[in-house]
């Protein structure tokens, strides 16, 4: 039971975190937004990809492990 919590709680993230990707997107698309800024919400922006990227790497591995 506590295993398909933790999976489903990882799959809100991964969610949450693609939204704050998306948020993060939308104020970068703004022209008046600061090169400081700018860079600030880009280095915030991949490390929220990368920690989407890394929840949708372990919920394929487990897929493959009960595909086999």
């Amino acid at each position: 039971m506590k295993n398909k919590e933790k999976e489903k709680e990882k799959m809100e993230d991964y969610e949450k975190k693609l939204n704050e990707a998306k948020k993060l997107l939308d104020k970068l698309n703004d022209p008046n937004i600061s090169l400081y800024e700018g860079m600030q919400l880009y280095k915030k922006g991949i490390k929220i990809i990368e920690e989407a990227t890394k929840i949708l790497e372990e919920a394929k591995l487990q897929y493959r492990e009960i595909k086999s």
